[in-house]
């Protein structure tokens, strides 16, 4: 061939580039993540189902992305001999979720049973139980009468407690008179010990009496110079406060304003003097300390000689028996007034206890009904105050 018509051929051999024309630039559609979501639904139903899934339609390829243009025989002499293909069987098809979108197999979908068709990591979901609504009724189980009940046992064990105090241990009093002065003053709050001289029928220290019989349980005979509380012998029920003066088989006497116990005189020694005012007006008066034969010292306050009560007969006090006296000699009904319109001698089942401490005081004219009284009339002086 000449070099003429070889050029020709190369010529016409040469591909003729293919003019396309510029692609419009697409806008990036805005991905909301629910077409992915919808697709893997989709997906996951049909799998759930065994319905095929179709495949996704071949995506269109502009010519300028395709690349230059190939002959056909070149096209026809690469290409590879087309192999069978196999059909393949219908599988699942998980969808990815996107960044920004919700992953479809974290969004559970139920069947009409109401349980989970998947398996998240071997455990179900549970849906939470309802909430249990409590009723102001409701209080645990616990009905008005146990609460009642509860209210009851309370109120008896502190009446328990306090029956034990008031009968084995200790019992509060008030001095309502002057007869104990200058150690009692009216309106003085005490405590009395009821252990001291043991226990008898009439040292509960309420309305009844104790089952115990005659004489005492755990009795211990009283001191002489004892500050003792007492039940009135003439009708057992009222309490009084006296100092014990004469012991079983004492002989107790006055002569002249001057205590006698077995015939000899009581030391007296004056420590002060002054006036006092009292439902006889104006007195002059003497304090002093008298001294007992076993050496109790202690203060008493008498208005001079010349009382009903400064001379008397001679007062033999019998087995079981106190003689008492009040500190405020010449006004003190004790026991030298005889049993019918005073004390008379006292057997000792009446002895409650013995007077320990001046807890509180407060001077006449307090109330317990009026607390602006007590700041008015509280004497702090004598708070605390133990008892000679």
């Amino acid at each position: 061939m000449d070099e003429e018509h070889k050029r020709d051929v190369t010529e016409d051999s040469e591909p003729t580039p293919v003019e396309t024309p510029d692609a419009p630039v697409a806008e990036p559609a805005v991905d909301t993540g629910a077409g992915e979501v919808d697709a893997a639904e989709a997906a996951f139903a049909a799998s759930e189902s065994g319905t095929p899934v179709e495949p996704d339609a071949p995506v269109e390829t502009s010519p300028a992305e395709a690349g230059p243009a190939v002959s056909e025989p070149e096209a026809a002499a690469a290409a590879p001999e087309p192999e069978p293909v196999q059909p393949a069987a219908p599988e699942p098809v998980l969808a990815t979720a996107a960044a920004g979108t919700v992953a479809a197999a974290s969004r559970p979908i139920w069947s009409d049973q109401g349980d989970a068709p998947f398996d998240d990591g071997g455990k179900k979901e549970k849906i939470p139980p309802a909430a249990r609504v409590k009723d102001d009724d409701d209080d645990g189980g616990r009905s008005a009468g146990s609460e009642t009940l509860e209210i009851v046992k309370t109120i008896v064990v502190a009446l328990a407690i306090a029956f034990v105090l008031r009968v084995l241990l200790f019992q509060p009093f008030t001095i309502p008179s002057a007869s104990m002065e200058p150690n009692l003053y009216e309106g003085d709050y005490i405590v009395v010990s009821k252990w001291t001289y043991g226990y008898s029928k009439y040292s509960s220290g309420l309305p009844i009496n104790l089952p115990l019989g005659e004489g005492r349980v755990f009795g211990r005979a009283p001191e002489r110079g004892d500050i003792v509380v007492f039940k009135l012998p003439r009708d057992n029920r009222t309490d009084y406060i006296k100092r014990v003066i004469g012991l079983p088989g004492d002989r107790v006497q006055m002569i002249a304003n001057v205590l006698h116990i077995n015939g000899q005189p009581v030391n007296d020694v004056v420590v002060n003097r002054g006036e006092v005012e009292d439902v006889f007006g104006p007195r002059s008066m003497i304090q002093a300390r008298e001294t007992l034969p076993n050496g109790r010292s202690f203060l008493i306050q008498d208005f001079g000689p010349g009382g009903d009560l400064d001379d008397t007969p001679v007062y033999e006090v019998p087995a079981g028996h106190y003689f008492m006296m009040g500190d405020n000699r010449d006004n003190s009904i004790d026991s030298r007034v005889q049993e019918s319109a005073g004390v008379g001698l006292v057997p000792e089942e009446n002895l409650v206890g013995k007077a320990e401490i001046i807890a509180f005081s407060w001077s006449p004219g307090a109330s317990l009904f009026n607390p602006v009284s007590w700041f008015a009339n509280v004497r702090p002086s004598r708070f605390f105050r133990v008892l000679d």
